[in-house]
């Protein structure tokens, strides 16, 4: 399973966890990371995040960087589950998980996943603060984590 979802909806991780998990027997190894909003970023408390995207654009790059990673790990799975729209700290922004014979490639396509979509996937940011909303920018250590693939 192989599967991209852009959803306002809040997800829940056991349930996201068990059906990637249901897909295949031979799975003996699962990662999986979230990413939460932040109350705090670039020195400035947050109140709130907005997500924007472009529908079909922002799916088809997702689709993308997970075939990247299935070219680049034997995966039995993958999954990313990324929200749009308002969102308060402590909630859910993005799911990333995969799944495969050992943990190595499982951690590794993870990590791959996830530093793709923070600098080539289509989202926009947008924070409000006590000095009002600003977007977020690219942040040059998102730069330097993808770099490491290149050489890879």
């Amino acid at each position: 399973m192989m599967a991209v979802r852009v959803q306002a909806a809040d997800f829940d991780l056991s349930t996201e966890m068990a059906a990637l998990r249901a897909q295949d027997a031979r799975i003996g190894a699962v990662v999986s990371f979230v990413g939460t909003v932040r109350d705090m970023n670039d020195g400035a408390s947050v109140a709130a995040m907005e997500l924007e995207h472009y529908p079909g654009m922002t799916e088809q790059a997702l689709e993308k960087i997970v075939a990247q990673a299935g070219q680049r790990w034997p995966l039995y799975g993958a999954l990313v589950v990324h929200r749009v729209g308002p969102l308060a700290p402590l909630d859910q922004i993005v799911l990333v998980a995969c799944s495969a014979a050992h943990r190595g490639e499982a951690f590794a396509a993870c990590e791959f996943i996830i530093d793709y979509l923070k600098t080539d996937a289509p989202f926009w940011k947008k924070e409000q603060t006590p000095d009002g909303a600003r977007w977020v920018d690219a942040r040059v250590s998102d730069d330097a984590a993808l770099a490491k693939w290149a050489a890879g």
